[in-house]
């Protein structure tokens, strides 16, 4: 298995490290640092094609080119009582954003299993892993568009 992405890799190892009753404050304090979309990158209403399909928070994702061929991704998501969606939209924004578009692309959707645990429903571990398989989406949609450019 292709090692994590550092900065996402410490999030894990933390989050694992953490007794039961701290890891879920810890998720529920993540969640509160989750900023919503920008409105230089989208306004409402959200292209359909940024939705994560299956997620029943109604979240989105976009990514922008960042520093050195990398992205910067942003989320949003519209359902207020979708506090683990906000959750990983936190975590994947400030742990993936910069990272090479190779590592992000890599990322196994079932870290979500890592992040919240084997407890969540069937149909909320869908909508997230949906989230982690639409950011990776974005890294080789990117990562394919640059090899073609370059290949050119």
């Amino acid at each position: 298995m292709k090692q994590l992405p550092e900065r996402f890799g410490r999030v894990l190892e933390l989050l694992e490290n953490l007794d039961p009753a701290d890891r879920v404050q810890m998720l529920v304090d993540t969640a509160r640092t989750f900023r919503s979309v920008p409105a230089s990158v989208a306004e409402k209403p959200y292209p359909v094609e940024n939705r994560v399909p299956g997620c029943e928070s109604e979240a989105y994702v976009w990514a922008q080119p960042g520093a050195s061929g990398t992205l910067n991704y942003y989320f949003a998501v519209e359902n207020p009582q979708g506090i683990s969606a906000m959750t990983l939209a936190a975590i994947l924004a400030d742990s993936l954003s910069g990272v090479p578009l190779e590592d992000v692309a890599a990322i196994p959707a079932d870290v979500v299993f890592r992040i919240f645990g084997r407890e969540l429903s069937m149909g909320k571990s869908l909508g997230l892993m949906g989230l982690v398989n639409m950011v990776r989406a974005e890294a080789n949609r990117h990562l394919l568009a640059s090899r073609a450019e370059n290949s050119s």
